[in-house]
Protein backbone atom coordinates (compact mmCIF):
# COMPACT_ATOMS: atom_id res chain seq x y z
CA UNK A 1 0.00 0.00 0.00
CA UNK A 2 2.80 2.43 0.87
CA UNK A 3 4.68 2.21 -2.49
CA UNK A 4 1.48 3.06 -4.37
CA UNK A 5 0.89 6.02 -2.06
CA UNK A 6 4.44 7.26 -2.63
CA UNK A 7 3.93 7.04 -6.38
CA UNK A 8 0.75 9.13 -6.18
CA UNK A 9 2.42 11.72 -3.99
CA UNK A 10 5.39 11.88 -6.36
CA UNK A 11 3.10 12.25 -9.37
CA UNK A 12 1.16 15.04 -7.66
CA UNK A 13 4.38 16.91 -6.80
CA UNK A 14 5.64 16.49 -10.35
CA UNK A 15 2.37 17.85 -11.77
CA UNK A 16 2.49 20.86 -9.44
CA UNK A 17 6.08 21.65 -10.36
CA UNK A 18 5.45 21.29 -14.08
CA UNK A 19 2.59 23.80 -13.88
CA UNK A 20 5.05 26.34 -12.50
CA UNK A 21 7.55 25.53 -15.26
CA UNK A 22 4.98 26.17 -18.00
CA UNK A 23 3.96 29.55 -16.62
CA UNK A 24 4.20 32.39 -19.13
CA UNK A 25 6.99 34.84 -18.46
CA UNK A 26 6.63 38.54 -19.17
CA UNK A 27 8.44 39.90 -22.23
CA UNK A 28 12.00 41.10 -21.56
CA UNK A 29 12.68 44.79 -21.11
CA UNK A 30 14.38 46.66 -23.98
CA UNK A 31 17.65 46.66 -22.02
CA UNK A 32 17.46 42.91 -21.49
CA UNK A 33 16.57 42.38 -25.15
CA UNK A 34 19.56 44.47 -26.24
CA UNK A 35 21.84 42.59 -23.88
CA UNK A 36 20.58 39.26 -25.24
CA UNK A 37 21.14 40.41 -28.82
CA UNK A 38 24.68 41.52 -27.99
CA UNK A 39 25.38 38.18 -26.30
CA UNK A 40 24.09 36.36 -29.39
CA UNK A 41 26.28 38.50 -31.65
CA UNK A 42 29.30 37.85 -29.45
CA UNK A 43 28.62 34.09 -29.49
CA UNK A 44 28.32 34.15 -33.29
CA UNK A 45 31.63 36.01 -33.53
CA UNK A 46 33.26 33.53 -31.13
CA UNK A 47 32.10 30.68 -33.40
CA UNK A 48 33.73 32.41 -36.37
CA UNK A 49 36.97 32.85 -34.41
CA UNK A 50 36.93 29.17 -33.43
CA UNK A 51 36.36 28.13 -37.07
CA UNK A 52 39.26 30.37 -38.17
CA UNK A 53 41.57 28.91 -35.54
CA UNK A 54 40.55 25.38 -36.53
CA UNK A 55 41.21 26.16 -40.19
CA UNK A 56 44.66 27.55 -39.38
CA UNK A 57 45.50 24.49 -37.25
CA UNK A 58 44.38 22.12 -40.01
CA UNK A 59 46.53 23.97 -42.54
CA UNK A 60 49.52 23.77 -40.21
CA UNK A 61 49.04 20.02 -39.68
CA UNK A 62 48.61 19.41 -43.41
CA UNK A 63 51.76 21.41 -44.22
CA UNK A 64 53.72 19.41 -41.63
CA UNK A 65 52.38 16.13 -43.01
CA UNK A 66 53.30 16.98 -46.59
CA UNK A 67 56.75 18.24 -45.56
CA UNK A 68 57.52 15.13 -43.50
CA UNK A 69 56.15 12.79 -46.19
CA UNK A 70 58.25 14.53 -48.84
CA UNK A 71 61.37 14.32 -46.62
CA UNK A 72 60.75 10.59 -46.09
CA UNK A 73 60.27 10.07 -49.82
CA UNK A 74 56.69 8.82 -49.45
CA UNK A 75 54.23 9.45 -52.24
CA UNK A 76 51.34 11.77 -51.34
CA UNK A 77 48.07 12.64 -52.98
CA UNK A 78 47.55 16.26 -53.97
CA UNK A 79 45.73 18.21 -51.27
CA UNK A 80 41.99 18.64 -51.52
CA UNK A 81 41.17 22.23 -52.43
CA UNK A 82 39.48 24.01 -49.55
CA UNK A 83 38.28 27.58 -49.12
CA UNK A 84 40.81 29.95 -47.56
CA UNK A 85 40.70 30.71 -43.85
CA UNK A 86 38.88 33.98 -43.16
CA UNK A 87 39.91 35.99 -40.12
CA UNK A 88 36.74 37.45 -38.53
CA UNK A 89 38.67 40.35 -36.99
CA UNK A 90 37.99 41.87 -33.58
CA UNK A 91 34.50 41.88 -32.10
CA UNK A 92 32.64 45.08 -32.80
CA UNK A 93 29.42 45.50 -30.87
CA UNK A 94 26.61 46.93 -32.90
CA UNK A 95 25.94 50.40 -31.60
CA UNK A 96 22.35 50.63 -30.52
CA UNK A 97 20.39 53.16 -32.48
CA UNK A 98 19.36 55.88 -30.09
CA UNK A 99 15.67 56.48 -29.89
CA UNK A 100 14.84 59.71 -31.60
CA UNK A 101 12.72 61.87 -29.35
CA UNK A 102 9.41 62.92 -30.76
CA UNK A 103 9.30 66.71 -30.89
CA UNK A 104 6.53 68.13 -28.83
CA UNK A 105 4.07 70.15 -30.83
CA UNK A 106 3.42 73.44 -29.14
CA UNK A 107 -0.17 73.89 -28.15
CA UNK A 108 -1.65 77.29 -28.83
CA UNK A 109 -2.22 79.31 -25.70
CA UNK A 110 -5.74 79.28 -24.43
CA UNK A 111 -7.80 82.20 -25.58
CA UNK A 112 -7.88 84.92 -23.00
CA UNK A 113 -11.17 84.92 -21.22
CA UNK A 114 -12.98 88.24 -21.01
Amino acid sequence: MRPVMHQWIGAALLAACSAVAWAKLPPPSPEAQAKAEEAAAKAKWADKVAAYQLCEAQNKVAAFYYASAKAAGKPTEPPVPTPPCVDPGPFVAASPTPATPIPATPTPPAAAQK
